[in-house]
Formats: structure tokens, C-alpha cells, sequence
């Protein structure tokens, strides 16, 4: 994939091109978004509809999907739930304003981040760099570095993660806190530290998003580790990796 270099004072920031799938039925509103990013430099596939949006994304032609929650025929979440039967694509959900349930919903079903409606492109663009940033910054890294908490191994190069040696299936943004916690095991860590690290933002008043991606971590790992409960909280303090 072609990129650009950024010559910023002194140094030089290698940027990869960004693709993008745009899944919402509402046309003026993704043809403005598509030209806003294509304007900084992305590649946009749009598509109105849900089982063509499935199709995309299963294409292996995107780094990122922005999918809208409420569309006629097959709706966003169920276009999520059949892309996270095969693909860990990180995707982004267009949520109504307000809307805590579906916004809950595609958290649980693995979306790595929502933004809510109406947006604003700036909003968006940030959210999608912030994502991406995290998912492939150290892509094609040499560092041997491997983290070890128990049976637990991460590998931050390859952003991959195993309990004894058995894969943990895990989106981008679920890795980022895991790998925040598994650093920190033994000590809590903040929700706001959680999510300006991991989500990329200050954590919001009424801000779930946190809880329900370790709520998700969670799982995953007790189906590896005999229902071990590995992530504990601690009252107004955060979230806990327990030491081995």
C-alpha cells in the first residue's frame, strides 16, 4: 500500500493511506463524508445498504469500517455481528444522539468504537486515525518484546495475544486495554486513563464504553482459563490485571 511522508520540524512521520467503508443508507450524508476524507487523503468505498456492507468488509480491501446503526433491510448490528463471524476489521458505529442501547449493543458485538449522529467529519476522521494509529503503529516491528502475566502472552509488535497457546480473539481496541491492564498487572488503572489510551478520548460522563469492551475481555479470556475471573474491579480506583 502506497504512503507519504510527513517532514514535521525535524522529523519525518511515514503515513499509510487509509481505506475506508462508509455502510449508512443515508447518501447526501456518506457522499459528505467520503469527499471530507478523501480531501485528507483517504480511499473511500461507499455502500447504502447491509449485506453489500458485509460483502465489503469481508473484501479484505479496508483498513476500517463506519457503519451505521439504523438502516432499512439489514440493520448495522446485524451487519456487525456477520462481519465479527469472520473479520476483526475495526469498525466504527454511527449511533443516534442518545441512544444508549444500540450504542451498548455494538460494543458488545465488538465494534471498537461509536461516534454519535449528526457528526461532524473532523469528529469522525479523528476517531478513524485514533483507531488505526493504535491497530497498525507497530506493524512489521522487530521488537522480540513479549508480555507475560501467567498463562497469558501478548505480543504488542503483533498485537496478537494467547492463553496457553491457544489464540485470544480480540478487536483492536480490546487488545489496547488488555495490554494497558497486562503492563499495570497488580494495580488499578483508571477508566480515564482506559479510554484516553485505548478509545483515544477523554472518558465522558454516563461513558460506558469501557466497561462493556473489559465486560467483553472478560469472557473471552474465562472461556480460555476455566471461567478464572483475571480482570477485577476496584471500587472508584478502575480496573485490575490480577498478578499470577
Amino acid at each position: 500500500m502506497s504512503g507519504c511522508l510527513l517532514h514535521v520540524g525535524r522529523e519525518v512521520e511515514y503515513r499509510k493511506v487509509m481505506r475506508i467503508l462508509l455502510v449508512d443508507d443515508d447518501a447526501e450524508l456518506t457522499s459528505m463524508l467520503a469527499s471530507y476524507l478523501e480531501r485528507e487523503g483517504c480511499i473511500v468505498g461507499r455502500v447504502l445498504e447491509g449485506a453489500s456492507g458485509v460483502v465489503q468488509a469481508l473484501s479484505g480491501h479496508y483498513d476500517l469500517m463506519v457503519l451505521d446503526v439504523m438502516m432499512p433491510g439489514l440493520s448495522g448490528v446485524e451487519v456487525l455481528r456477520r462481519v465479527r463471524e469472520h473479520s476483526m476489521l475495526p469498525v466504527i458505529m454511527l449511533t443516534a444522539k442518545g441512544d444508549d442501547m444500540d450504542r451498548v449493543l455494538g460494543l458488545e458485538l465488538g465494534a471498537d468504537d461509536y461516534v454519535p449522529k449528526p457528526c461532524t467529519p473532523r469528529e469522525l476522521l479523528a476517531r478513524i486515525r485514533a483507531i488505526l494509529r493504535r491497530a497498525g503503529g507497530q506493524a512489521g516491528s522487530t521488537d522480540p518484546e513479549v508480555l507475560r502475566e501467567g498463562s497469558l502472552q501478548l505480543w504488542p509488535g503483533e498485537r496478537r495475544a494467547e492463553w496457553d497457546a491457544a489464540a485470544v480473539e480480540l478487536t483492536s481496541t480490546e487488545y489496547s486495554l488488555l495490554e494497558l491492564l497486562v503492563r499495570q498487572a497488580g494495580q488499578p488503572v483508571s477508566k480515564d486513563v482506559l479510554s484516553r489510551e485505548a478509545l483515544g478520548r477523554p472518558l465522558a460522563r454516563f461513558d460506558r464504553s469501557v466497561d462493556v469492551h473489559i465486560s467483553s475481555i472478560r469472557q473471552k479470556l474465562a472461556a480460555l482459563a476455566g471461567d478464572r475471573m483475571l480482570i477485577q474491579t476496584v471500587v472508584r480506583r478502575g480496573y485490575q490485571f490480577i498478578k499470577a
